[in-house]
């Protein structure tokens, strides 16, 4: 009883200690994520949290608390990744679809460190059952970005989320590895909507992700296609806002896009093949836009000359120029994720693939995308947000430490983060240092 109660001890006195952590950053140059400036300050970090900003010295008390030089270089947010696929990233399908679960959430969780040290401090993943590699990184048992976990994405039958046998007609329930992993779900009908939603609801996604046209990588729907009724959309739709949070689709075309704001979706991801009309809806309604710059150069996914993925993917990529430039002309609030499924020679590549983003937007519009606007987006989850103690992508007072020291400055030269294992110096996330390349010393 008595080693009992001193290991309790023990272990409630270390979760004290941890929780008094201090790590001061001192002469440093601030990019907060917000503002189209930089300014010269000193930074308290308390736990998780972001205590104070100042350009005055910050006077330190206590010997728990670690001092970071920062030696003139720029500190900005961590970069958030509005569309990931944690466990769907990095492995190929062949092997997805042969793989234990169990060796699919240790291979992601590898992955996620990965994305971490990329100064990817947060994702909001749109599809995969990415819920105990969520936790695990949560509680500590690895280490990964925030996860705003969306679950399995649901799907009608032939839809962008089925990826059964064609042999497996007529159905009898849904038989496929990844719909019995929980990575899909295919639904057909508004009371399966229903049902596949609320699912997700329970195991703790915070919002919610539907197929409503045609993809690149799916095996039976061609891009032309539209997806699930405004009644099946809905269903998913009213299920979420009773939960305080929101659905968003996987749509293209024009027609997909319209039948998903009709039935209430808040976010739209990917549209490439939108029209003008449509662009000026989204406006109008308020609409969130995830657009990837999916470009032909050799980021682009290598599916064989003349396949039906590569026909897709070259149809999306002539769209590509057109959504961005319609998304700045009506002002849609647009979001950036990479998309990246099964390469992971393209998902290393996380930071060059934002900087193709200057083919339309200036290096400052470009870090406030995938930091404050993105965590804007992440805030419509509401209290389905897993993350309620401050906010993410922004580096004010009582925000998360989520923060990068860069190695020059990132608003004069944007291409820095395309080499993060370079330029990035340190790298914190909850207010802990996964990276640090700099001076570290113990406050006297």
């Amino acid at each position: 009883m008595k080693k009992t109660a001193t290991l309790f001890v023990f272990i409630f006195l270390s979760f004290n200690l941890l929780a008094q952590t201090k790590t001061l950053i001192k002469n440093i140059f601030i990019f907060n994520g917000i503002d189209n400036k930089i300014i010269k300050a000193n930074l308290l970090v308390e736990g998780q949290l972001i205590r104070k900003i100042d350009s005055a010295e910050i006077k330190i008390d206590s010997k728990n608390t670690q001092v970071i030089d920062g030696a003139g270089k720029y500190l900005m947010p961590g970069l958030i990744d509005a569309h990931a696929h944690l466990l769907l990233e990095s492995m190929p399908l062949s092997l997805l679809l042969t793989s234990d679960f169990g060796y699919i959430n240790l291979y992601a969780s590898s992955f996620a460190e990965k994305q971490l040290l990329r100064g990817f401090t947060t994702v909001r993943d749109m599809g995969g059952n990415t819920f105990a590699l969520a936790k695990a990184i949560n509680s500590g048992l690895v280490k990964g970005p925030r996860v705003f976990p969306s679950g399995a994405s649901i799907s009608q039958t032939g839809g962008h989320g089925d990826f059964g046998l064609p042999t497996d007609v007529p159905r009898n329930g849904d038989n496929s590895y990844l719909n019995k992993t929980g990575m899909t779900a295919i639904a057909d009908g508004a009371d399966q909507v229903l049902l596949r939603t609320r699912e997700q609801l329970r195991q703790g996604a915070s919002q919610i992700k539907l197929m409503a046209g045609g993809g690149i990588v799916s095996m039976y729907d061609p891009i032309d296609v539209s997806q699930y009724t405004e009644a099946e959309i809905n269903a998913a739709v009213s299920a979420a806002e009773n939960w305080g949070t929101y659905v968003t689709v996987h749509a293209y075309l024009p027609k997909s896009i319209k039948t998903a704001i009709a039935a209430g979706v808040k976010c739209i991801e990917h549209g490439q093949l939108i029209d003008e009309e449509t662009a000026m809806l989204m406006a109008e309604k308020n609409i969130w836009w995830c657009i990837q710059p999916f470009l032909d150069d050799e980021d682009a996914t290598p599916f064989p000359v003349g396949s039906a993925n590569w026909k897709k993917q070259l149809e999306i990529i002539k769209g590509t120029d057109n959504a961005y430039r319609l998304a700045k002309k009506y002002k849609i609030k647009t979001a950036f994720g990479i998309d990246c499924l099964f390469d992971s020679v393209s998902s290393k590549n996380q930071g060059k693939i934002l900087c193709k983003l200057q083919n339309w937007f200036t290096p400052f519009e470009i870090l406030k995308m995938a930091t404050h606007d993105n965590a804007e987006l992440l805030r419509m989850s509401n209290k389905r947000n897993p993350y309620q103690l401050g906010n993410i992508g922004e580096i004010t007072e009582g925000a998360y430490a989520d923060l990068i020291i860069v190695d020059g400055n990132p608003i004069e030269n944007i291409r820095l983060i395309e080499d993060p294992e370079k330029n990035f110096k340190v790298i914190m996330k909850d207010g802990i240092v996964y990276k640090n390349k700099l001076t570290l010393s113990k406050a006297n």
